[in-house]
């Protein structure tokens, strides 16, 4: 087997009832739910002004060499309806991954978006293609297509470890990672968590909102509440 030069055609998708249940919940939401530790770094940007405010889908994942683009091809040639693209790319800045004619390509796939911890070109042009692209940044300098690298092996993008099939949920926030085998029960808690926090909107909005908790906080931190000038 050539470890670092492979392709695996399958993955374990979770049920996709469950991936289309997260469709209309918020990533903040579920980051809440998940600890706050399931979001990818804030270099991950939205970069393009989607038809859809919510990118949901399940990963393809590609582990590419450092500005180097074959493997990606390879991933589009085998993407399915509403594959999110997860791009390693060793954190390499110097290189754009992608432009205009993968984006396009992507499109005829019916993918649900594309995740990369590297930079992009052609940025006006793919910023109106109405398809979900965070990324980095922009550069004009172009990818090799050389490899290696492999597609639907485990990646790490954005620090954060994405495995194939996994839940990829994007919108204007950026990106959250949910690992399939905890997608349903997840599910279950980030939709009562969502009424909640609309409640707590709600209160915030109309001046009802319980402050309370801040005192009491504080008290119990141990923060001293000084009642004077600090000189």
């Amino acid at each position: 087997m050539s470890i670092g030069f492979r392709v695996f055609l399958k993955r374990e998708l979770p049920p996709k009832e469950v991936v289309k249940g997260f469709e209309g919940i918020p990533a903040a939401n579920i980051a809440d739910c998940m600890s706050r530790s399931s979001a990818m770094s804030s270099n991950i940007r939205l970069m393009s002004a989607p038809s859809e405010k919510k990118m949901v889908g399940v990963a393809l994942t590609v582990k590419a060499r450092s500005g180097d683009n074959l493997m990606i091809h390879k991933a589009l040639n085998i993407a399915e309806e509403g594959d999110v693209l997860v791009i390693a790319n060793e954190g390499g800045q110097c290189h754009s991954l992608l432009g205009e004619i993968i984006v396009a390509y992507a499109k005829t796939r019916k993918i649900a978006g594309i995740v990369l911890d590297g930079p992009i070109r052609d940025v006006d042009t793919i910023y109106t293609m109405g398809i979900p692209v965070y990324a980095t940044g922009a550069t004009p300098g172009g990818p090799y297509k050389e490899g290696p690298g492999e597609v639907n092996v485990p990646v790490a993008c954005g620090n954060i470890h994405v495995n194939p099939g996994d839940i990829i949920v994007g919108d204007s926030d950026g990106v959250i990672v949910i690992p399939k085998q905890d997608a349903k029960p997840l599910l279950e808690i980030v939709v009562d968590f969502s009424i909640k926090d609309q409640a707590k909107l709600l209160a915030a909005q109309t001046g009802k909102a319980d402050r309370a908790w801040v005192d009491k906080d504080l008290e119990r931190k141990g923060c001293e509440i000084i009642d004077g000038v600090y000189k």
